[in-house]
C-alpha cells in the first residue's frame, strides 16, 4: 500500500479532526503530499503542530461555500500541480425529530455534505480525470437507510450516494474510479457537533465512544479501498447487517431501527 501513495497528492475535506485528521495521518505516513481544508485556523495550525511534516497544505475553507471550494482547489494544485485522489470527508450531523426541526438546519447538512462534495469535485474533477484518480465520499449508513431523528444527515447521504453513484457510471471508461465509503458507528467529534432541533451543537454524545471503531481503523480501511479502486466500503457488521436489512426485509427493519434509536441517552424518540 505504501507505494501506491508515493507521490501521490491527495485532498482530504475536514481534515482537522475524527476520520480526515486519521486519514491525514495514514496518507502521509504512507508518502502522499495532502491537502486539506477546514473552516477554523486555530485547528489547522494545530494539526500542522502535531504532524510538522512538509507534506501537508492546508486551507480555510468552508466547504458549504462554493466560492472556498474553488480557492481550495485551486491553491492545492497551484501547491501541488496535481490533484490524484480527493476524499470528500467532511460533513456534520444532527440529532432532532422533525416536527421540532427548524428547515434551516436541514439546509445547513444539505450545504455541508451534499454540496460540499458537488463543488469540491467539480472543481477538481479535471485535475482528477487528468491523472486517471479516484473521487471518495465518506457517506453514512445512513445514506443506505433512514434514520430517526436524523432526517437531514440520512438525506445529505443519500444525495451524496447518488451523486456519486451516477458519476461513477459516467466514469466507467474515463480511467476514473469513484467510490463511496460508509462507516458504521465511529469514535469521531461528528455526534458532539450534531446540530439540534435549533441549529446549535448538541456538544455532547448519545454513544459511549470508547466501544465504538477508531477513526484511525476506518481510515486504514479507507486507504486500503483506495488502491483496490472498490466501488463501495461498508465497515463494521452491524452496517453491514443494516445495509442488507434494508434491501431483504425493509418493513422489518423500520421497527429495529426505530427500536435502536429510542435507547440511546435522551433519544427524541418518546
Amino acid at each position: 500500500m505504501k507505494t501506491y501513495f508515493q507521490n501521490k497528492t491527495v485532498v482530504i475535506t475536514g481534515g482537522s479532526s475524527g476520520i480526515g485528521k486519521a486519514l491525514v495521518t495514514e496518507l502521509l505516513a504512507q508518502g502522499a503530499t495532502v491537502a486539506v481544508c477546514g473552516r477554523k485556523q486555530a485547528a489547522l495550525d494545530a494539526l500542522h503542530h502535531e504532524i510538522n511534516n512538509a507534506a501537508l497544505f492546508t486551507f480555510v475553507a468552508d466547504v458549504s461555500v462554493e466560492a472556498d471550494c474553488k480557492s481550495f482547489i485551486e491553491s492545492t494544485i497551484a501547491k501541488f500541480g496535481k490533484i490524484d485522489i480527493l476524499i470528500n470527508n467532511a460533513g456534520i450531523s444532527m440529532r432532532a425529530m422533525f416536527r421540532d426541526l427548524d428547515i434551516s438546519v436541514l439546509k445547513s447538512l444539505m450545504d455541508i455534505n451534499f454540496w460540499g462534495t458537488v463543488y469540491c469535485t467539480k472543481f477538481a474533477y479535471p485535475a482528477i480525470l487528468a491523472s486517471k484518480g479516484t473521487i471518495v465520499g465518506v457517506s453514512s449508513i445512513a445514506g443506505y437507510r433512514g434514520l430517526p431523528a436524523r432526517t437531514g444527515y440520512s438525506a445529505s447521504k443519500f444525495a451524496m450516494q447518488g451523486f456519486l453513484e451516477a458519476l461513477r457510471t459516467e466514469n466507467l471508461h474515463t480511467g476514473v474510479n469513484v467510490m463511496w465509503v460508509c462507516p458504521g458507528f465511529t469514535s469521531s467529534n461528528i455526534r458532539n457537533t450534531a446540530l439540534n432541533p435549533q441549529g446549535q451543537a448538541q456538544s455532547e454524545t448519545p454513544l459511549s465512544e470508547d466501544k465504538l471503531m477508531s477513526a484511525e481503523a476506518v481510515a486504514t480501511a479507507i486507504a486500503k479501498a483506495i488502491v483496490k479502486r472498490k466501488r463501495t466500503l461498508v465497515l463494521t457488521s452491524q452496517g453491514k447487517l443494516t445495509v442488507l436489512l434494508s434491501k431483504l426485509f425493509p418493513g422489518m427493519l423500520d421497527g429495529l431501527v426505530y427500536n435502536h434509536f429510542k435507547k440511546e441517552p435522551g433519544s427524541p424518540l418518546q
